[in-house]
């Protein structure tokens, strides 16, 4: 009798994980992510320097420094491929020592391609930014500014 009641326990957490399996498919997963410490910010997202090797790009901003670093992980070793710096101090325009609040985040613009949303909140300028190929064919990538704009009037 043990032996029966176990096998239909058994037979029943099968049940309930197959059918919560059916209903969980459909969930949305995260295609990127970010987090800040201190005077750091990081994001990522998805990244296609080569359209047969789709792969994740890392965003990271010392907003003290006002350096914007990005580089793409290599999908088949692990391991980062160099970093792309750009000066976002210069890039918004801001005056040395200038108390700044930077907020960035991911989103997606294309299919394996994210675009980096950076926003100054002082000056009210927000940039666009992806990371793609480098023209030079070797590893890693480049970081291309696509817009930098006014959203609202500077304080």
């Amino acid at each position: 009798m043990k032996d029966i009641s176990r096998i239909l326990w058994v037979s029943f957490g099968i049940m309930i994980g197959f059918t919560m399996a059916i209903c969980m498919r459909n969930l949305p997963t995260a295609l990127a992510g970010n987090d800040r410490h201190e005077d750091f910010i990081m994001a990522t997202g998805p990244v296609l320097v080569n359209t047969n090797a789709p792969t994740d790009g890392v965003w990271m901003l010392d907003y003290k420094l006002g350096k914007l670093q990005g580089s793409v992980i290599d999908r088949f070793t692990g391991k980062i491929s160099g970093w792309a710096e750009m000066d976002l101090a210069e890039e918004f325009n801001l005056p040395p020592r200038q108390n700044v609040h930077f907020v960035m985040t991911t989103g997606i613009v294309g299919k394996e391609q994210s675009a980096l949303y950076v926003a100054e909140t002082t000056t009210g300028k927000m940039g666009v930014y992806t990371m793609g190929p480098r023209p030079d064919g070797m590893a890693g990538a480049i970081i291309k500014r696509q817009d930098l704009s006014l959203f609202r009037k500077p304080k």
